[in-house]
């Protein structure tokens, strides 16, 4: 089981063996296309096609496990404290193997503070690319 697969496991994602290959080749949304989305489920207006796995509140639940944490853990600016609430190895080797699971940029991997800023921003994008609500300002 790859990294992301455990995270999209661990927030619920209906993610069985093949969708996971299919969720990581999921374009992530621009903050515009977020934005509408929201304002959409909001408003009760959907788009026409049925959605292909249903809405996960990725916010409610790492904000439970935030609260339910002895440890002051910013999942919303930092990968390692996401990883860490969701009980899942935030090593550098582990977010290392996560950044080339997800297609990271060759340079970013020698810069450790790049690379966690990108896995942040790209995590969070792809699970609001397959279905889980996250904030259009936590896309930037």
């Amino acid at each position: 089981m790859g990294f992301f697969s455990k995270i999209l496991d661990k927030l619920g994602f209906d993610a069985g063996a093949g969708k996971v290959e299919e969720m990581l080749n999921t374009p992530i949304p621009t903050r515009a296309e977020a934005i509408a989305a929201a304002a959409a489920r909001s408003s009760g207006a959907g788009p026409a096609s049925p959605q292909p796995i249903s809405e996960v509140d990725v916010v409610a639940q790492l904000e439970a496990k935030a609260a339910a944490n002895s440890q002051k853990l910013n999942w919303r600016t930092s990968i390692v404290d996401l990883l860490k609430l969701l009980d899942i190895d935030s090593s550098l080797d582990a977010r290392k193997e996560l950044a080339k699971e997800l297609g990271a940029p060759a340079e970013l991997m020698g810069d450790s503070a790049k690379m966690n800023m990108w896995l942040h921003k790209t995590v969070l994008g792809k699970l609001a690319a397959n279905g889980g609500n996250v904030p259009a300002e936590l896309l930037d």
